[in-house]
């Protein structure tokens, strides 16, 4: 290609010269002839500051400045050309080593999602969780339940959760969606330390836990796609991020100590916070029925995850996280009940999948 740029300006200045092709030129006069053609080609575009000469290179094209070619002599033309298509050729090669070492780093240690459909065979498009995690809700348990305490360890559980409550509703106040999403982050903590410690304690005592280290660990992702459905709906302000980080850094350590002496009682709060937070969804569910809060289309995460109808709406959403904040608030209250009679939680059989 640039052996054929150089010829094209030798004929055409032969030409324009009235010189025949034929004829034999010295090679001080070619070199004069070159660097007068390219001088009067880089003048007619003189009112730019660029100008390209475009070449093929796979399939790219690049181009050459002005800024390159200086005063634009046949030599610097073919050195800047010759420069410019090396250097490609060099980024290709490096390029093409760096696609080809990643595909093989993937291939080598067979880590590769399989082909996921869902039931009408459009591809699952979810990483965070499978289709053999999804559920329907049991949106028809008894959501007035109420453990009424009796002993002074649930007395103080009671009282602690409704003290709790009082600097949650004045600072959120009516605005249930931006409360729902604090609500979760601290609900997703008390099922992760619980988990935590029991996995850390059948390692210790070669024991089984009965189940129970998976039961709370399925309710920790639980409350944890709760608040990744209300992050869809609710973008939270700088501030409240703020407060999420200072709020879950203060009540991971407080639960993590309270479990470490007394597991009867962190379950026993846990229940009551999920009482609260029963009452809380019930009160999101009134303000949609009253038009205060608009009923848009449910998110996409909460239809698969929930197996929820394509039409679904927020309120189907929230009526079937309410149901698992019920059913999150038996399983803790059954979980104290069994360290209230002097027993271990591997003792009984956790409720595995109790949704």
């Amino acid at each position: 290609m640039n052996s054929n740029l150089v010829r094209s300006v030798i004929r055409k200045s032969l030409f324009q010269t009235g010189i025949s092709q034929t004829r034999y030129i010295s090679s001080s006069s070619i070199t004069s002839i070159i660097r007068s053609s390219s001088e009067n080609f880089v003048r007619e575009r003189s009112s730019s500051n660029y100008f390209s000469l475009y070449r093929t290179l796979g399939s790219k094209t690049e181009s050459v400045s002005t800024t390159e070619l200086g005063s634009a002599s046949a030599a610097k033309v073919e050195a800047a050309l010759l420069k410019k298509e090396e250097q490609e050729k060099k980024n290709e090669s490096v390029g093409g080593e760096k696609k080809e070492t990643s595909v093989v780093v993937s291939s080598y240690w067979g880590v590769s999602r399989p082909k996921v459909t869902r039931d009408d065979g459009s591809v699952w498009p979810w990483n965070c969780f499978m289709p053999w995690e999804t559920y329907r809700a049991d949106v028809s348990i008894d959501l007035g339940k109420h453990h009424v305490p009796k002993t002074f360890l649930d007395k103080f559980a009671f009282k602690t959760v409704k003290l709790l409550r009082i600097p949650t509703d004045v600072f959120f106040q009516r605005r249930y969606g931006c409360r729902a999403m604090m609500l979760e982050t601290v609900a997703a903590v008390p099922g992760m330390v619980g988990g935590m410690l029991l996995h850390l304690r059948s390692l210790r005592k070669f024991q089984h836990s009965g189940g129970w280290i998976k039961a709370l660990l399925e309710e920790a992702e639980n409350e944890r796609m709760h608040l990744m459905t209300m992050v869809e709906l609710v973008q939270p302000k700088w501030y409240e991020r703020f407060l999420v980080l200072t709020v879950q850094g203060v009540f991971f350590n407080a639960f993590f100590a309270m479990y470490l002496l007394s597991p009867k009682l962190a379950h026993r709060i846990t229940g009551y916070l999920e009482e609260e937070a029963v009452h809380s969804y019930t009160e999101f569910l009134k303000e949609i029925d009253s038009g205060k809060i608009e009923n848009v289309p449910a998110p996409a995460i909460a239809i698969d995850y929930w197996r929820l109808p394509k039409d679904a709406t927020l309120k189907d959403v929230i009526v079937v996280i309410r149901a698992d904040e019920a059913h999150h608030r038996d399983v803790n209250h059954f979980a104290s009940d069994i360290h209230a009679q002097g027993k271990e939680l591997r003792d009984a059989a956790a409720p595995l999948g109790y949704h």
